[in-house]
C-alpha cells in the first residue's frame, strides 16, 4: 500500500508497508424488510434540497457557533508538510517510555530487494539497545508520528495518536492513602493472580460471538427463505434503460439551452405565448444521482437492480 525509505542516519532502507492487522467483524447491509432490497442513500443539500453529485461536493468546516467555511483541495494541499518518501527516524527512545495508549494501527515493513542487510542492521540495533525508533512520515497526505519496533524478525511500524488526541481521565486517581487495604487482602489478591498466571498465547482466544453469527448465517443460507440474486441479463437491460434515459434527457436540455442562446430571444413573442421551461432540473437530478452513485464507490459500474424476489428451494 506504500513504499519508501527508512532514513537511518545516512543509511536509507527501501521498504514496503502493508497493514499488519485486519477487521474480521461480520458486516451487515441495511435492507428493506418488505422485500430484502439493499438501501441506498441519496446525497441531498439541506439548503436548496437538490440531489448533489459527488463532483459537486466539497469540504466544509463548521465551528461551535455554526459558522461554516468551504475549503478547496488546493488550499489543503498547500498546507501539507511533506516528509517525502522517508520514514525519518528522529529519536531512539526506551520502549517503556511510550505508553501503549498512544498506539493506533500496525504495519509490517518488508525490505525491498537488495535491502536485507541494512534492514537486519536496524533490527538488531533496536533489539540490542532495547529501544524503539520514533519516526515522522507522510501517510495519506497527513503528517504522522509513529514508532518502529521489532516483532519476531520483522520491523513493525505503529502509527501513534498525537498527544492532544489522548483524553485526560475525568476523575481523579485513587491514592493508596485514600483506601485502607489490609495485608491479608493483598496476599489473597496476589494468590489469585498467581493461580491465573501464565504465558500469553493469543491462539487460546477466539471471537465466539462472530463464530456464532457466521454459523447462524450459513444455516439460514442453507434453508428455503433465501433472497435469490437478480439475473445478470435482466439487471443489464434495466441499467441500460435508466442510463440511456438520463443521457437523453440531459441531451434535450442542452440542445434547448443552446437554441435559446443562439436565438437571443429571452422573451416570448405575443404569438408564441409564455415560454415553456425545459425540464432541466429533473434531468439534472437524475444524471447527478446516477453519476454520484458511481463516483461514491457504491455499486459502481453496476446496473440498477430490480426488486429482489424470494424463491423457495425446490423440493
Amino acid at each position: 500500500m506504500w513504499s519508501g525509505n527508512i532514513a537511518f542516519g545516512l543509511v536509507h532502507i527501501p521498504v514496503k508497508l502493508y497493514a499488519a492487522t485486519e477487521d474480521r467483524d461480520v458486516r451487515f447491509h441495511q435492507v428493506h424488510l418488505a422485500d430484502g432490497g439493499r438501501i441506498k442513500y441519496e446525497r441531498r443539500c439541506q439548503t436548496c434540497g437538490e440531489a448533489v453529485s459527488f463532483a459537486e461536493i466539497g469540504k466544509g468546516y463548521e465551528d461551535d457557533t455554526g459558522r461554516r467555511v468551504v475549503l478547496t483541495d488546493e488550499e489543503l494541499d498547500s498546507l501539507q508538510v511533506e516528509h517525502g518518501r522517508d520514514l525519518e527516524i528522529v529519536q531512539f527512545v526506551p520502549a517503556e517510555q511510550v505508553d501503549p495508549i498512544h498506539f493506533e494501527r500496525a504495519y509490517y515493513l518488508e525490505p525491498a530487494k537488495g535491502a536485507a542487510k541494512p534492514y537486519v542492521l536496524l533490527r538488531r540495533a533496536l533489539e540490542q539497545t532495547d529501544r524503539i525508533a520514533l519516526v515522522m512520515m507522510t501517510l495519506r497526505k497527513r503528517s504522522r508520528l509513529a514508532v518502529l519496533r521489532i516483532r519476531d524478525d520483522v520491523v513493525v511500524m505503529q502509527t501513534m495518536l498525537w498527544p492532544d488526541e489522548v483524553r485526560v481521565p475525568e476523575f481523579q486517581g485513587i491514592a493508596d492513602d485514600d483506601v485502607a487495604v489490609r495485608p491479608q487482602e493483598l496476599a489473597m489478591a496476589g494468590s489469585l493472580v498467581e493461580s491465573l498466571g501464565g504465558d500469553f498465547d493469543p491462539s487460546q482466544y477466539r471471537d465466539e460471538y462472530r463464530e456464532a453469527v457466521l454459523a447462524h448465517v450459513e444455516q439460514r443460507l442453507a434453508g428455503e427463505d433465501v433472497i435469490q440474486p437478480v439475473a445478470a441479463a435482466a439487471a443489464e437491460d434495466s441499467g441500460t434503460v435508466v442510463d440511456l434515459m438520463a443521457a437523453l434527457q440531459e441531451s434535450v436540455r442542452r440542445q434547448q439551452q443552446a437554441q435559446a442562446t443562439a436565438g437571443g430571444a429571452d422573451e416570448p413573442t405575443a404569438d408564441e405565448g409564455p415560454a415553456k421551461r425545459p425540464p432541466a432540473k429533473r434531468a439534472t437530478k437524475r444524471t447527478s444521482q446516477a453519476k454520484g452513485d458511481d463516483e461514491d464507490g457504491q455499486d459502481a459500474d453496476k446496473p440498477a437492480r430490480r426488486p429482489a424476489t424470494r424463491k423457495k428451494a425446490a423440493g
